[in-house]
């Protein structure tokens, strides 16, 4: 495999950007970055909907002209090229745990902070859900879905005192996850950790420390 045939489109703002540039860099790999920006909805644009039908980022285009998109497929498609640096787990209960808690992170978490953000932002007034549809916000969405984000960090300080990583014993695609929810919950939405989220505070230190968290 040719990494330099890769290609991911891309945009440096974006929460789901960063958690394959994370991945990435966990790994040790260097995939030719393309720009969307999302500003100016380039997005929208002829040339990105022919890679992209639903009009988000990130996009990995392969060498054959092949386009995956969604964070967790991409992710998947470069561990199984590139083995090294399991993110994944290696035994078959890990793989299953990381699994599990990723898609906790992502689906509890994560997207309960995009929910809010989206039913919310002036900026995307019509455009509540990301792709090729336009749906009006909704505000108490955007309320109930900061109750939501707030009992994910109360769940995962449950976990993470139970395990230093949020799958387990090791770092994983799951606390590239987290870690993207968490710094993305306190920007966009100002709900920082608070004290009685000692755990979180700590693991959040660990990983954020990482040269990879930068990525």
């Amino acid at each position: 495999m040719n990494i330099d045939a890769l290609k991911l489109y891309q945009s440096a703002g974006s929460p789901n950007s960063r958690r394959v540039r994370i991945f990435l860099a966990e790994k040790g790999l260097s995939i030719p970055l393309v720009p969307v920006d999302l500003g100016k909805g380039e997005q929208h644009s002829a040339a990105y909907v022919a890679i992209n039908p639903r009009r988000v980022v990130p996009t990995l285009v392969l060498e054959d002209g092949t386009a995956i998109g969604e964070v967790p497929a991409i992710c998947r498609y470069i561990e199984e090229i590139f083995p090294q640096t399991p993110l994944f787990g290696q035994s078959a209960k890990d793989k299953a745990l990381v699994t599990m808690w990723e898609r906790r992170a992502e689906l509890e978490g994560f997207s309960a902070v995009m929910e809010a953000v989206r039913n919310a932002a002036s900026g995307l007034k019509g455009r509540a859900i990301a792709g090729p549809y336009d749906y009006e916000q909704i505000p108490a969405l955007a309320e109930r879905s900061k109750l939501r984000v707030k009992n994910f960090f109360t769940d995962l300080e449950t976990r993470l005192r139970a395990a230093p990583f949020v799958a387990g014993d090791h770092y994983s695609i799951a606390d590239i996850t987290a870690l993207v929810t968490v710094d993305f919950a306190v920007k966009a939405l100002n709900l920082p950790l608070t004290q009685e989220h000692d755990a979180v505070r700590r693991w959040h230190d660990v990983v954020s420390k990482r040269p990879s968290a930068a990525a």
